[in-house]
């Protein structure tokens, strides 16, 4: 896919995702949908990437869906959506559910369906500067995106229907507080900040991360007894497998281990 709301590139087994519709805030049309859930799937697909970055153009994350498109559809605003939530439903699944980690780093304010993709992810660094806010019951709106999921996940289910009801904005002191995000940075240190972060992650144990994603992922709907077996399971996987057997053989030989894919 030729894409034109995203730029996508792959470097040092890092998959690059910028939102670019600079213009309309980077608010999420049908196209970007779309674009997502095809990025997502390569990140998905493709054993060469090891890490995904996300962040944006200009000064605005990603102001959640385009209200202006929504308002322009008319009778046809019912199907519109869930066009869009098909595709972007289908590429936050594959964020959650792939091998490789998520970084996000989010340059500015975030919104609605943009909120999403910093709910998903696996770690997320912020500029200073940026805001956080849900913004769906002022328009009239319901959270969509895995909000209703992922929120309550993060921050308990008090909060979550504070940010949802109120549309309380947090600054990203706040939200580190409330356990949105993992980093404050300067906004001029944030991008550098985060690549090195995901390269970092991307020289990591591929297919280990896959199986700590999946536990995690389990945690909330397994029993403890369930739970523990899917780690037994996971752990013998991991020993058996190329990357314990390196990372064993490199902490007895007190040097950095070299994963397998990894060139």
């Amino acid at each position: 896919m030729a894409y034109e709301t995203i730029e996508f590139e792959i470097k040092e087994h890092v998959a690059l995702i910028t939102l670019n519709r600079e213009e309309a805030a980077n608010a999420l049309n049908v196209q970007m949908a779309d674009e997502l859930m095809d990025a997502a799937i390569r990140c998905d697909t493709d054993k060469s990437i090891r890490a995904v970055l996300i962040t944006a153009r200009g000064k605005m994350f990603c102001a959640g869906g385009d209200l202006k498109v929504f308002s322009e559809a008319g009778n046809e605003v019912g199907v519109l959506a869930k066009k869009i939530t098909t595709s972007l439903h289908a590429a936050v699944s594959r964020f959650a559910r792939m091998a490789p980690p998520l970084v996000v780093a989010v340059n500015g304010t975030v919104a609605g369906g943009g909120l999403s993709l910093v709910l998903v992810a696996d770690m997320v660094l912020s500029a200073r500067s940026a805001k956080f806010t849900l913004a769906y019951t002022r328009a009239g709106l319901v959270p969509d995106g895995s909000s209703t999921y992922f929120l309550p996940r993060l921050v308990g289910l008090r909060r979550a229907k504070e940010l949802i009801f109120t549309n309380r904005v947090l600054n990203a002191e706040e939200a580190l507080d409330w356990q949105l995000i993992n980093q404050v940075l300067d906004d001029e240190l944030l991008q550098g900040e985060a690549l090195k972060l995901a390269k970092s992650l991307a020289d990591g144990p591929l297919a280990t991360h896959g199986i700590v994603k999946h536990l995690l992922a389990e945690t909330f709907s397994n029993h403890l007894e369930s739970q523990m077996e899917a780690e037994s399971r996971g752990l013998a996987q991991a020993l058996s497998g190329e990357e314990g057997q390196e990372g064993m053989r490199a902490f007895l030989e007190k040097r950095k281990p070299v994963f397998p894919g990894h060139d």
